[in-house]
C-alpha cells in the first residue's frame, strides 16, 4: 500500500464516482462525524457520483438512500441496491434474490444462529438485525466484549459448513446464501442506475474501505483507498487496496475526498 499523498493529479482528477464502505471507513468509533458527512456532501455537490457500498441492512439503507448525500447505496454485502428519484419522490429497490428465495434463506439462517450462538460464548445477534431482509450478521465486537481472532473465524467456519457465504467486518461477521458480494452488486447497480459498465470504466472509481469484506472491491478498482485502521485487518485481507491513508476512520474518508476535489479543475 502506497501512502496516499502519492496519488497522482491526473489520477487523481479522472475519478467521476467514489463508492465507500460504512463502519469504521465513514465512521470514527461508532460515530458519523460531521467532517466525514461533509465530504460526502462535497463530493456529491461537485458533481462526483457517491456510494455507500455496506454490510449495514436494509432499514438502514432506506434511510440513507432517502436523506444522505448520495446517488444509491449498497447493502447487506450486495444483497440489494436502493435509490431514491427525488423528482419523482419514489424508491428504486433492486434485490438479488426474488421474495420467495429471501423468506427460505432467512429460515435456513436461523439454524445457523443457533448453531453458532451456543457453539461461540460470548457472540451475539447484532442489534441492527431486525431490519435485515437477507443476511444474519453476528457481533463480534459493536455492543459485545471483542472476540478473539480464534472465536471469530470458528463463527466463519460454522456459516460456511451449513453452506453459506461468510464475510468479516469490522464489526460483524455476516453469512447469507447466494452468489453475490459487494463488488458484483456494485456492477448491477452502476448498469441499471447509471448506464455505466465499471469493466470498461473501472479506473474513473475509487473505493474507499477498511475491513475483509472489502476485499472484492480493493482487487477490482486501481484506485481503492484504505483508511489508516485497515491495518488491523491485514493478515486477513486476500486483496489490498493500492493507498492507504493517514488517518483512520472518517478523517481518513476526509482524507481521500480532500485529495480527490483538490485534483478537480
Amino acid at each position: 500500500m502506497k501512502p496516499l499523498a502519492e496519488l497522482t493529479d491526473d489520477v487523481a482528477a479522472g475519478i467521476r464516482g467514489v463508492f465507500v464502505d460504512i463502519d469504521d471507513t465513514l465512521t470514527s468509533d461508532g460515530f458519523l462525524t460531521a467532517g466525514a458527512y461533509t465530504s460526502l456532501e462535497h463530493l456529491h455537490a461537485c458533481g462526483i457520483l457517491v456510494a455507500p457500498i455496506t454490510g449495514r441492512p436494509a432499514g438502514w439503507c432506506d434511510h440513507i438512500a432517502r436523506m444522505w448525500p448520495v446517488d444509491a447505496v449498497v447493502g447487506e454485502n450486495g444483497a440489494f441496491f436502493f435509490r431514491y428519484d427525488h423528482e419523482t419522490r419514489r424508491m428504486h429497490r433492486h434485490y438479488q434474490l426474488d421474495d420467495k428465495a429471501r423468506a427460505e434463506n432467512r429460515r435456513r439462517l436461523e439454524a445457523i444462529k443457533t448453531e453458532i450462538l451456543s457453539q461461540v460464548p460470548g457472540a451475539a445477534v447484532s442489534a441492527d438485525q431486525r431490519y435485515r431482509e437477507a443476511d444474519l450478521a453476528i457481533d463480534f465486537c459493536e455492543d459485545v466484549p471483542p472476540l478473539p481472532d480464534e472465536q471469530v473465524q470458528r463463527i466463519v467456519s460454522l456459516f460456511e459448513k451449513a453452506g453459506a457465504r461468510a464475510k468479516i467486518s469490522s464489526i460483524h461477521v455476516n453469512g447469507w446464501f447466494g452468489d453475490y458480494d459487494k463488488l458484483s452488486m456494485t456492477r448491477t447497480m452502476m448498469r441499471e442506475c447509471f448506464g455505466v459498465d465499471l469493466d470498461g470504466s473501472r479506473e474513473h472509481y475509487a473505493f474507499v474501505g477498511d475491513s475483509p469484506n472489502d476485499g472484492p472491491m480493493f482487487g477490482y478498482f486501481p484506485l481503492s483507498v484504505g483508511v489508516a485502521n485497515i491495518e488491523r485487518f491485514r493478515s486477513r485481507l486476500k486483496a489490498m487496496p493500492a493507498y492507504v491513508t493517514e488517518s483512520p476512520g472518517g478523517a481518513g474518508f476526509s482524507e481521500t475526498a480532500v485529495r480527490l476535489l483538490r485534483a478537480r479543475p
